[in-house]
């Protein structure tokens, strides 16, 4: 990257993935905290997976809305104010004093991080169209590692643990906001910026078919990342009896750590074949899960995570490498909000159910049937891609 790109595009790439990276570390910093919270605030696996949820719903909301934005202003100023955005929500989880407090602090940070997706997503590729989708995978799984990981740290070895992270993430995000100044636009005004705010999912034509053949793959993926970023850590901790506040942390940076190391390792193969191997890298590591979870066995959940997070990160890099390069300049980031809509449901939408159902059955037998419903789902998106395979290898 550095011998074919110029210096100003290279520093552009960097800033843009550095800043990507940061929300979404912001974005899982909380997960380890739950059981924090929990004990402070006392309340139910089903009002957890609530916080978790309103986060994902409103980053909906905003791809929804205002996920092209950016194709019409240009990068920078929607990019601004997703930074302001997530300056507030950091101010709101540093004052925040009960549950309400939490709730409201996520949904506006899901508005900020739906709005900072897309725009990065697509500068991203803007910048470099053979670098820009590996990154867009890495940045994301990394991200989530480093915010968990260190959320987790600081919880087990620093004061005030329900506001230190947020403190250190403020920080960084008002260093983003001064060094965006220094940004070049990568795209050039156009009219239609107040129409595209309404609710729309835009795919190009020429998208419409890669879309619709990564989707199951995608759901599975990201159903996973929705589990262990909301009732996972509980459920470890219920399950396993362990009570050290690294848990949560360490179980969401195994699987995105694994993502992310997959993501690199193949990320000069061909996007079908990642797929495949996503899927049954998915499925045996939630075999494993789920034999952790009969077992209580702490040590095979950390193996069958880290089986299933490699699953997580080839699942997430053949998807983007299948539909992202099929969109124009003008059309990337409302594809790129389409595909995050798409993801973040399966994202939050499982998770809701499995805090409803935890309530009733319990963290065990949820965790149970979460792993067989996302196997099964992996089972049949297999089935549908060797199908294709042998159609086009016949035709």
């Amino acid at each position: 990257m550095t011998a074919t790109l110029p210096p100003r595009r290279f520093w552009s790439l960097v800033f843009l993935t550095f800043t990507l990276l940061t929300f979404l570390a912001a974005s899982s910093a909380p997960t380890p905290l739950y059981h924090l919270y929990q004990e402070a605030w006392a309340f139910s696996p089903a009002v957890l997976t609530l916080v978790f949820g309103v986060y994902a719903l409103s980053l909906l909301g905003a791809l929804l809305t205002v996920g092209s934005l950016s194709d019409y202003l240009g990068r920078k100023p929607v990019l601004l104010l997703a930074l302001l955005l997530e300056i507030a929500s950091m101010l709101l989880f540093i004052a925040a004093v009960d549950v309400a407090w939490l709730i409201f602090a996520r949904v506006l940070q899901g508005f900020a991080t739906g709005i900072a997706t897309s725009s990065l997503g697509a500068a991203l590729i803007d910048n470099d169209k053979v670098q820009g989708p590996l990154l867009n995978s890495l940045a994301p799984l990394l991200g989530m590692a480093f915010g968990a990981l260190g959320s987790s740290l600081l919880a087990q070895f620093a004061p005030e643990p329900l506001r230190l992270v947020y403190i250190v993430a403020l920080g960084m995000f008002v260093f983003q906001a001064i060094l965006l100044t220094r940004l070049p636009e990568s795209v050039s005004r156009m009219p239609g910026a107040l129409a595209s705010l309404k609710p729309t999912l835009h795919v190009p034509p020429q998208a419409r078919g890669a879309l619709l053949r990564v989707l199951p793959i995608n759901t599975a993926t990201w159903s996973l990342g929705g589990f262990f970023l909301s009732l996972a850590p509980s459920a470890v901790r219920a399950i396993t009896g362990s009570t050290s506040n690294l848990i949560g942390g360490a179980l969401v940076a195994v699987m995105t750590l694994a993502g992310a190391a997959a993501i690199y390792s193949l990320r000069n193969r061909a996007a079908e074949k990642v797929l495949r191997l996503g899927g049954a890298l998915l499925a045996c590591g939630l075999a494993v899960v789920l034999v952790a979870a009969q077992t209580g066995s702490l040590g095979l959940f950390f193996v069958g995570t880290l089986i299933a997070g490699g699953g997580f990160g080839s699942g997430f890099l053949g998807s983007v490498r299948s539909v992202m390069p099929q969109a124009l300049a003008h059309e990337r980031a409302g594809l790129m909000a389409t595909f995050y809509v798409l993801s973040y449901l399966a994202f939050c939408v499982p998770s809701f159910i499995a805090g409803a159902l935890a309530k009733r059955f319990g963290l065990l037998a949820t965790t149970d049937g979460y792993a067989l419903a996302v196997i099964v789902l992996c089972v049949l998106a297999l089935l549908n891609l060797m199908r294709r395979r042998s159609a086009v290898a016949g035709s």
